[in-house]
C-alpha cells in the first residue's frame, strides 16, 4: 500500500492517539488534539466555501497563534499553497510578495489594519481580506476567522488525493541584493522533515515546546508538525519578549526551547531571570546564527539539567539539516571538547547529506581548518524558487543544493560554520570571517551581543569592525576588547576598530541585521559588501 507523503496525516494522527489530551495553548485558550483537529477541518471548510481549492496561495499577516497553526494543516489539506508572510516587512516589500506570489485570500491581524489597507490598491489578485480576531474594517470580509470556522463543518478531506511533490508551503527568503525569492516546499518535504527532525530530537510525547521563533520562519523550525507528530504540546507565544517567556516557562512547565542566539542572551541575562523556576526545561537549541562556547556555557550554567546546543538549516531545507548532539562514542572526552561540538551546527540528520567542498566540488579535509562550502541533497530539499527558474538552477547544481555557507569540518562530521559567502571580510588579500572573530569576541566577559562587518579601508580595501553591546553595569573600552582579540586570533583577523551600540538591529527572527550597520559605511562607494 503507498499513501501520500503529507502532514495532513500528522495532525490526524494526533486526533486519534491523543484527542483528549491538552496539544495547543495559545494564551487564554487550551484546545485538545481532537478540538485541534476539528478547527482545522473547518477552516479548511471555509475556505472551500469561498472558492478556494488546489493550488490557491493563502496568506496570513499574523503574530504567532492558534489561528495561524491551524493553517499548516487546513490550507495543504485543501491541496491549497499556505503563505506566511514576514511581519518585520515593509510595505513595498509585501507588496512585491503579495504581486509575486498572488494569493487569492489574507488572513490578518488588527495590528495590520493601517498595513493592509495601505496595501489593497497594489494587490490586485486578493478576493478576500478576513480579520483573525478584534477590529473588522468596511473593506473585509462580513465574518472574521472564528465566524467563519463557526458556520464551517468539520468535514475530513480525503488526504489519498493529494499529490505529495505539489507545493504545500511557501516562504520568501530575506532578500539582501535582490528581491525575495518564494521557496516551494512540497507536503513529501515537509513530511519527512517531520520525522527525520523528530528521531534526531528524540521527539515525545512528554514536550512541551514553545514557539519563540516567528512562525513565517520556516515553520518555526519545522515545530508544528514534529510537535503534532509526537503528540506534545505546543504552546503560542505571541511575539518574543523576554519576560513573557520567561512566566511562561515557568507556567506551562516547558521542556524544549528553538531561539535564535540573541534571543537566548536577552533571555539569560534578564535582569530577574534568578527568580523563575526553569527547572522543567531539558533541550535548547540555538539555530539562525552561529552560537558560541561561551554561550553554550553560561546556558548550562544557568538553566541546570538543560542541554544547550546548535543546529542548523535554511528555508530551502525545509529547515533542519544538522543538530549539534555529542555523539555517544564521544560523551567520555573532555568537558571543553564537547562543549565545542556543541557550540556546531553539529551532524547530518538522516535523510540528508551535508558536504563541504572547495572551489572545485571536492571535500575540504576533515581539520576544522580548510574552508568550503556547505552543499545538501535530500529529502527536504526544496522543489525551487516560485517562478525563477535560473535561480533555482544556480542554487541546485550537480545534484546538489549550494547554501551560500561557508564552513570548516572535523573528523566526526561535526560542521561549524564560519560565515555566509557575503559575509567574508577581504582585506588585502586575506578571506577573514567574521563569524570567527566574533565568537572570541563572545567570550570576553562584558560582552552581551556583537556583530563583525566589513568596513571600507583605503590601503587594505576593507577591514574588520567589531559593533558590541555590552553588559548591563559592565564598562569595556575599545582598547579592552582589541587586547582579548589579540590574545585569540591572528594579527590580519583582529578588528581595525570597535563601536559601542546600546541594542544592534535585529529582524523578525531575532537574527542581527548586519546589513543595516553595513549602510552607513559604504554610503556612496560601489560596494563590494552587501
Amino acid at each position: 500500500m503507498i499513501l501520500p507523503l503529507t502532514p495532513v496525516r500528522l495532525k490526524r494522527h494526533a486526533a486519534q492517539v491523543f484527542g483528549n489530551k491538552i496539544g495547543v495553548v495559545c494564551e487564554d485558550h487550551r484546545f485538545a488534539f481532537k478540538q485541534f483537529n476539528e478547527r482545522c477541518d473547518r477552516l479548511s471548510d471555509a475556505l472551500k466555501r469561498l472558492g478556494l481549492g488546489k493550488g490557491d496561495r493563502v496568506a496570513y499577516l499574523s503574530f504567532n497563534c492558534h489561528r495561524l497553526l491551524e493553517a499548516y494543516y487546513a490550507v495543504p489539506q485543501l491541496q491549497a499553497i499556505l503563505l506566511p508572510l514576514n511581519i518585520r516587512l515593509s510595505g513595498e516589500e509585501l507588496g512585491y510578495i503579495l504581486n509575486d506570489a498572488a494569493p487569492r485570500l489574507l488572513f490578518f491581524d488588527p495590528e495590520f489594519i493601517p498595513l493592509v489597507e495601505a496595501l489593497r490598491p497594489a494587490v490586485k489578485s486578493i478576493e478576500h481580506f478576513i480579520a483573525l480576531r478584534g477590529e473588522k474594517p468596511a473593506w473585509a470580509h462580513a465574518k472574521t476567522y472564528d465566524e467563519l470556522l463557526a458556520d464551517a463543518e468539520p468535514r475530513e478531506l480525503d488526504y489519498r488525493e493529494i499529490d505529495e511533490n505539489a507545493v504545500a508551503e511557501l516562504f520568501y527568503t530575506s532578500g539582501t541584493t535582490a528581491h525575495p525569492k518564494g521557496v516551494m516546499l512540497t507536503h513529501r518535504n515537509l513530511y519527512l522533515h517531520a520525522f527525520y527532525t523528530a528521531l534526531a530530537t528524540q521527539a515525545a510525547d512528554d514536550q512541551v515546546i514553545i514557539y519563540t521563533v516567528p512562525l513565517f520562519h520556516v515553520n518555526s523550525w519545522g515545530t508544528p508538525h514534529i510537535t503534532t507528530l509526537a503528540g506534545g504540546r505546543h504552546v503560542m507565544l505571541r511575539k518574543f519578549d523576554p519576560t513573557a517567556l520567561l512566566e511562561l516557562i515557568q507556567r506551562e512547565r516547558a521542556t524544549h526551547l528553538q531561539m535564535v542566539p540573541a534571543m537566548v542572551i536577552a533571555m539569560i541575562n534578564h535582569r530577574n531571570f534568578s527568580q523563575y523556576d526553569l527547572s522543567s526545561v531539558r533541550s535548547l537549541i540555538m539555530g539562525g546564527a552561529p552560537t558560541n562556547m561561551a554561550l553554550i556555557r553560561q546556558v548550562e550554567e544557568k538553566i541546570p539539567g538543560c542541554v544547550a546546543k546548535g543546529g542548523y538549516g535554511l528555508t530551502e531545507t525545509s529547515p533542519v539539516i544538522t543538530i549539534a548532539h555529542v555523539k555517544d562514542h564521544l560523551t567520555g572526552d573532555s568537558e571543553e571538547s564537547n562543549l565545542r561540538r556543541k557550540a556546531t551546527a553539529g551532524w547530518p540528520l538522516a535523510g540528508s547529506e551535508v558536504r563541504v567542498v572547495d572551489l572545485h566540488g571536492r571535500d575540504v579535509k576533515p581539520d576544522q581548518k580548510e574552508v568550503g562550502e556547505v552543499v545538501v541533497r535530500g529529502d527536504v530539499v526544496m522543489a525551487g524558487y516560485w517562478k525563477q527558474p535560473e535561480a533555482t538552477a544556480a542554487a541546485i547544481r550537480g545534484g546538489w543544493f549550494h547554501t551560500g555557507d561557508l564552513a570548516v569540518i572535523d573528523e566526526e562530521g561535526y560542521i561549524l560554520i564560519v560565515d555566509r559567502a557575503k559575509d567574508m571580510i577581504l582585506s588585502g588579500g586575506e578571506n577573514i570571517a567574521s563569524a570567527e572573530i566574533e565568537r572570541v569576541i563572545y567570550g570576553h566577559p562584558a560582552v552581551l551581543e556583537c556583530a563583525v562587518i566589513a568596513v571600507p579601508d583605503d590601503k587594505w580595501g576593507e577591514v574588520p569592525k567589531a559593533i558590541v553591546t555590552p553588559r548591563p553595569g559592565e564598562d569595556a573600552t575599545e582598547d579592552d576588547i582589541l587586547k582579548y582579540c589579540r590574545q585569540h586570533l591572528g594579527g590580519f583577523k583582529i578588528p581595525k576598530s570597535v563601536e559601542f551600540l546600546d541594542s544592534l538591529p535585529k529582524g523578525g527572527t531575532g537574527k542581527i541585521l548586519k546589513r543595516e550597520l553595513r549602510a552607513k559605511y559604504w554610503e556612496g562607494r560601489e560596494r563590494r559588501v552587501h
